[in-house]
Order: C-alpha cells, then structure tokens, then sequence
C-alpha cells in the first residue's frame, strides 16, 4: 500500500533559488521528499514544480505547513497549493447515453485502481439508471430543455454544491456548458473529445474524419472552457487508420482511445500533477 504524502504544487515567474528554498525547507522539518519534478518555460519565464512529501517525515499537519511556507511563497510570489493523498477527491460524473467511459470509470473506482469518490452520477438521459445504480451510486436524471437549458444546468450545479464535489467530469455528456459555469469551475471540469484536437471539433467528428480520409484518429481529454473544445489539454492519444476502415470501425477504435485518454486525464488530474498555465498545461505524468 502507498504511503500517505503531502502534494506540493507550486507555479510562480521564474528566477534562481526556488528550489533551493523549497527545498530547505521541506529538509529543515526533516521532510523527505519522495517525488519531484521541476519545469522552467523559457517563453513565459515561469517556473512550475511539484513535491510529493513522505507525511510521516514531517511534525506537523497540513494547516501548520501552509503557516509556515506562507513566507516563502510569498516571497518568490507563487501561486501554490498542498493536497493530502489521504483525502479522496470528490468526483461528479456527467454523461448522456454512451457508457463506455462511464464504464471505465467505474471499473477503475471499483478496483481501487484510481482512488476517488463518486457521489453521484448526473445524466440527461435514463438510460443509465440501473447500472449506476448497481453500483450503489445516486443517478440524476437532468434532463436538458433546449428552450431553457440554464435550468438544468443552475440544477446540476445545485446538485455539484450539495454532494460536495471537487471535480466534474465529462464522460461523453454530449451538451455545451453555459460560459457561467465553466468560467466559475475553471480547471475543474475534465471533458474527454472523442477527436484529435484541434482537428474536427465539435459534432460527428469521426464523419468528418472519415470524410478527410484521415490516417490517424484519437481522442483528447482538457479542461472545459466557454470555448468549445478549445480548453487547456492534459492528454492525448492516436490510432492509426486507413481507407479500409468504415466509419464504425473508426468509431469502435475511437471509444478504446476515449477512455484511456480520459482515465489518465482524471488520474493526473487527481494526483495534483497538472498546472494550467493560460491555454496550456504542465503535466508531471
């Protein structure tokens, strides 16, 4: 069984001496960094780093690290933040009438391969009603008015806010999520595109794909922004084609990359290993 750790993410304008600081400190409290990784962006000038921190090693809590880093970090201006792995994220999933992501996530929750919780699966459809439910999850059947969509959605938020969710994700929930909310769940909703971006975003983008004749198909997991599928990606992945393949057979080889894709996107997710940075992401996979 892993260990319990402290997970210490950090972004701030790079310069000399970051590490060092850290560093010391974390080594001052006898702490005992079991994972680290650094990353400098030439073109921004920004540094990013994450520690994972044995939580045994060191003599206090959580609330007393950030009393005692807050010096630090402010001093170097950084944007930071410190996770206890101990804690499981509270995940609410959203999906439609397509089960194949869903049905990964919930092997993997089962298994304990990931270790999160879910409090509640939210659908615009019933069609998944008793498999969710089988699983011993509540079901929300929300389903959206395309004369009044907002009301589904303040709904879904109510529901987010009660379950006491920490992070959505989309699992193929096939409707557009009102600037409103992705602005205010900025990096907190996780939507897998069952497509390549930037490339045939939006609907039936393996017609299109098929259309174009493409040699590679793929699916990208990113956060979700008012943009349509134009948010910050945390991963990708591709499978090769050729004029052979019918737009099923590009569609069943699609749904195997969709859910990879978003299993480590969730994962990496969880774990405190992605940092957003404007458009893009630093990711400690």
């Amino acid at each position: 069984m892993n260990k319990r750790c402290y997970v210490l993410t950090l972004a701030c304008p790079d310069r000399v001496g970051i590490v060092l600081a850290v560093s010391q400190f974390i080594a001052s409290h006898k702490g005992w960094i079991v994972e680290a990784h650094h990353h400098a962006d030439q073109q921004s000038g920004w540094f990013f780093m994450r520690d994972q921190i044995l939580a045994e090693s060191l003599p206090f809590d959580l609330q007393v690290f950030r009393e005692k880093f807050e010096p630090i970090a402010r001093s170097f201006e950084m944007s930071w933040q410190i996770s206890d792995t101990e804690a499981k994220k509270r995940v609410v999933v959203l999906v439609s009438k397509e089960d194949h992501c869903l049905s990964d996530l919930l092997y993997r929750w089962r298994n304990r391969e990931m270790d999160f919780e879910i409090p509640c699966v939210i659908s615009n459809h019933d069609h998944l009603r008793r498999f969710v439910e089988f699983h011993g999850i509540p079901f929300h059947h929300l389903p959206v008015d395309p004369e009044r969509p907002d009301e589904a959605f303040r709904a879904i938020e109510r529901l987010y806010l009660e379950v006491r969710g920490e992070c959505m994700v989309l699992a193929r929930y096939m409707q557009i999520l009102p600037s409103w909310m992705t602005e205010k769940y900025s990096g907190k909703i996780v939507n897998i595109h069952h497509s390549f971006l930037p490339s045939f975003s939006g609907a039936r983008p393996y017609h299109q794909a098929f259309e174009r004749g493409v040699k590679l198909i793929g699916a990208t997991c990113h956060y979700v922004t008012a943009d349509l599928d134009q948010g910050p990606i945390i991963d990708q992945d591709v499978m090769r084609v050729d004029h052979g393949d019918t737009v099923e057979e590009m569609m069943r080889l699609g749904r195997d990359a969709e859910k990879m894709v978003l299993a480590r996107g969730v994962r990496y997710h969880l774990e405190d290993r992605v940092m957003i940075h404007r458009n893009k992401t630093v990711v400690f996979s």
